[in-house]
């Protein structure tokens, strides 16, 4: 619990940092705040620093979870097989995450923005803010992302401390654990009560574009609900988004995430990112999740496994497929106009002509080195093409925006309430309004097999914007369990793909750098949620329990 002292104790000074855009403004050095919140624009740039707690403009303090929760699931491996990782313990289900630095960061990093959102709920309201409605937005957007890092961390670990106001060290001492409903309580309160007031996105100048919305609000509502199974509240949240008329699909997935379409029509929940040669105002993962031996060179974490690809070509999805995954061995990349500057790079390396040799590749195609990458795979929706990348490509440098919750994903979760509440024809109709974008026919089937339909348009449409996880830990197949128990552990469907030589990729069976037998040691009993940091169970004398299953 020493981060949570730690984190209620930064009462004297906050530091105040924009994130793009109308988050843009010069660091103004630290404030006491004691006499802060004087007047509008004061109010106005601490709200723009609680928006920087999304990723506080770094890649360490939650982007790794973000990446964490895909590596824990069939559609990614760790990937990087030529360095050993943090990652290990969880993403193989090692039973030994409770020391991982990555989640003890994440914690830490969810609270001191919750930390940042109290202050302003309790501060803004005795500002001398003459603008009423001003006043009352700034409050509704603090509760948003106040609702916003309490679901990252109940997602993650279940119930979690609940600090609900603006205290003192001595008074979280000894705080226990919230049962998970009552912080989903909370949470939902919070986004009833933003979007009461929040405008919609037509109701925001330019300048604010990528503040949330309304629209943000009732779509986070909805995936609150459905995460708790309460699918009448979540049919009426998401269906009041669709109603409404604000947001849409791109007429062309190969979009969705492209860096000309940051805050789209579809886009109802961004990071904002943009370039600075200096300041680290961009986002990571292109970087991260980028290939080893590419141009700019990547760090190859979190690769698409050969079983995501195997979903996409079983659907017939070639659509999706190619904006979605690289693969080793291609001779054309979607949207990069300068391929020949990643087969010239390829061709770099001592073991070219071997591999072209050995997989009877072209002659000119793109190798990912499979000696140093898992599946020889990488996330094609995170890609930067060469003539849209910055002067300095770096980490913290990519001005692509990164998609927290967008228009097709409210699409399918309506369809899932839908059908979960025995009304299919909305749910068909939602359903095949996603499908048809990607060019596949509509689905006429009803119940169960609607049910199967949506859940696997889940995993293709939303691929590796870390969704995975979470679905397949909160639904229940059709045996009773949840679904990520029939895919992982010794007899998991995943476990045995890729297991069986007969089965298996050629890439991801031949290297071994990273154990193809991931998820063979799944419990569960134990790894339907994270560890909590065991250095806040240690701190707290006891009053923090640990999840069952994590000694």
């Amino acid at each position: 619990m020493k981060h949570l002292f730690i984190i209620s104790a930064l009462i004297s000074s906050i530091i105040v940092i924009g994130c793009s855009d109308f988050l843009e403004e010069d660091v103004r050095g630290r404030e006491n705040l004691d006499t802060y919140f004087q007047n509008e624009a004061e109010a106005v740039s601490f709200m723009n620093g609680c928006y920087n707690a999304l990723t506080y403009n770094g890649w360490w303090q939650t982007n790794t979870v973000w990446l964490l929760s895909d590596m824990c699931s069939d559609d990614c491996w760790m990937g990087n097989t030529s360095q050993a990782s943090d990652y290990t313990s969880l993403s193989h289900f090692q039973s030994t995450g409770q020391s991982n630095g990555l989640i003890s960061n994440f914690w830490q990093y969810r609270y001191k923005g919750i930390l940042k959102c109290n202050v302003a709920i309790e501060k803004i309201p005795e500002a001398p803010i003459v603008n009423e409605e001003m006043k009352e937005r700034l409050l509704a957007e603090a509760r948003f992302l106040r609702a916003y890092f309490y679901f990252e961390l109940v997602k993650n670990f279940g119930g979690v401390p609940l600090i609900t106001g603006f205290l003192m060290p001595e008074e979280i001492e000894g705080i226990t654990r919230a049962e998970a409903g009552q912080v989903y309580t909370f949470i939902e309160d919070d986004l009833k009560a933003a979007a009461d007031v929040l405008p919609q996105r037509s109701g925001y100048s330019s300048g604010d574009m990528g503040r949330v919305t309304r629209g943000a609000a009732l779509g986070l509502l909805g995936k609150v609900y459905l995460y708790q199974e309460k699918w009448t509240e979540a049919r009426t949240a998401l269906k009041t988004v669709i109603d409404e008329q604000e947001y849409d699909l791109l007429p062309d997935f190969g979009d969705v995430w492209s860096v000309d379409h940051n805050n789209s029509i579809e886009g109802l929940f961004e990071v904002q990112y943009t370039y600075d040669g200096v300041y680290a105002l961009g986002g990571s993962l292109t970087v991260i999740t980028g290939t080893r031996n590419g141009p700019g060179d990547g760090w190859s974490w979190c690769q698409p496994t050969s079983h995501l690809e195997k979903a996409f070509i079983d659907a017939g999805d070639s659509e999706r497929l190619k904006w979605t995954l690289i693969k080793s061995g291609c001779t054309e990349i979607a949207g990069e106009n300068n391929f020949d500057v990643f087969i010239e790079n390829s061709k770099r390396m001592d073991t070219y002509n071997s591999y072209i040799e050995k997989y009877g590749w072209d002659a000119n195609c793109y190798i990912i080195d499979p000696k140093d990458h898992k599946s020889a795979r990488i996330n094609r929706k995170f890609f930067v093409p060469v003539d849209k990348r910055p002067e300095v490509y770096n980490i913290d440098k990519i001005p692509l925006n990164h998609r927290i919750l967008r228009y097709a994903d409210v699409l399918l979760m309506y369809a899932e309430a839908c059908n979960e509440l025995n009304d299919d024809t909305p749910a068909r109709s939602a359903l095949n309004k996603v499908r048809n974008r990607a060019r596949l026919g509509d689905i006429e089937a009803g119940g169960n097999d609607l049910r199967k339909a949506i859940r696997e348009e889940r995993r293709l449409e939303l691929a590796l914007e870390h969704n995975r996880l979470y679905d397949i830990r909160r639904w229940n197949d059709d045996n009773g369990k949840k679904v990520i128990c029939n895919l992982m552990g010794a007899n998991g469907s995943f476990v045995r793909y890729n297991t069986t030589e007969s089965t298996a990729d050629l890439f991801e069976w031949e290297n071994q750098g990273e154990a193809s037998d991931k998820g063979i040691t799944f419990n569960e009993m134990r790894d339907l949620l994270f560890p909590i940091p065991l250095y806040e169970i240690t701190m707290s004398n006891g009053s923090i329990v640990q999840n069952p299953g994590w000694n």
